[in-house]
């Protein structure tokens, strides 16, 4: 697949993705699609912070999920210790994809970790595709294929992917955020259906109730600050409201936002 063409094709289903309800479903969407543009036939992707013992392994496709279900807590604990992602990104800054060949050499083939997946998904080799910017443990992507290593076109997709893959994974941590801190699963989605809220929508009321300014809200969704102050503007048209303060507050009246605690809501009456 052509690099504009691959490009397209993931801003499409990454766009799509923003106005998904339901975060758990985010990850999966993305994951096939990244592995479709890359040239590849399995993901597995990071969902929190990993150990050897622990941590979410996210999969695509279904037939991938099922013969990972077979292993046993020594196997799962290889895939988990990121051979040899973690190694080479490290402490450092650098979250360029890489693919396992290129990190180590010739020992990839050989290694346990090569040997493992191709008796379980029977894949040779494996592109790390971090989000930008993560620490350590680093979290994002592996996507994996057979036969030859992955092209310098289709890891220059994956880099290219970066920061879409970046903008959905913090909208899902926000939506996931909104909804422990809403009660019961389903109720917060509804009443933001109800008032005709979309998912991205939903994500600036919530960093809007935290009092951040536009530029800071454009920082950490990813986006522009003309497009954060068009999605204020949606708010207040449809919530009815005029400006922040009221638009808070009204949003607490429907349930669509935390309502503030005792000192919370103390200090705001003392502001």
């Amino acid at each position: 697949m052509r690099l504009d063409k691959a490009y397209e094709r993931m801003t499409a289903v990454a766009v799509a993705a923003l106005h998904e309800r339901e975060p758990e479903r985010l990850w999966p969407l993305l994951a096939g699609t990244l592995a479709e543009v890359c040239g590849g036939e399995a993901v597995i992707h990071k969902l929190d912070d990993w150990s050897e013992s622990r941590g979410t392994l996210g999969t695509v496709p279904d037939a991938a999920a099922a013969e990972l279900g077979h292993l046993g807590d020594a196997d799962l604990g290889l895939l988990r210790a990121g051979y040899p992602f973690a190694g080479h990104y490290g402490p450092g800054t650098d979250r360029t994809p890489v693919t396992a060949l290129r990190a180590v050499g010739r020992t990839w083939p050989g290694s346990p970790t090569a040997r493992l997946l191709r008796e379980v998904l029977d894949v040779d080799h494996a592109l790390g595709v971090p989000l930008p910017g993560s620490a350590e443990p680093i979290t994002g992507c592996l996507v994996y294929r057979a036969g030859a290593d992955f092209t310098d076109d289709q890891v220059v997709t994956a880099e290219r992917a970066q920061p879409l893959l970046a903008a959905v994974e913090r909208q899902r941590r926000l939506l996931e955020e909104w909804r422990r801190a809403l009660g019961p699963a389903g109720a917060a989605d509804q009443r933001a259906a109800d008032c005709a809220l979309t998912p991205r929508e939903t994500a600036v009321l919530l960093l809007l109730t935290d009092a951040l300014t536009a530029d800071a809200i454009g920082r950490r969704l990813g986006i522009s600050v003309r497009t954060v102050h068009k999605h204020v503007e949606n708010i207040y048209r449809k919530l009815g409201t005029r400006d922040r303060v009221g638009t808070v507050l009204r949003a607490q009246r429907l349930g669509l936002v935390p309502t503030p605690g005792p000192v919370e809501a103390a200090w705001a009456g003392s502001a």
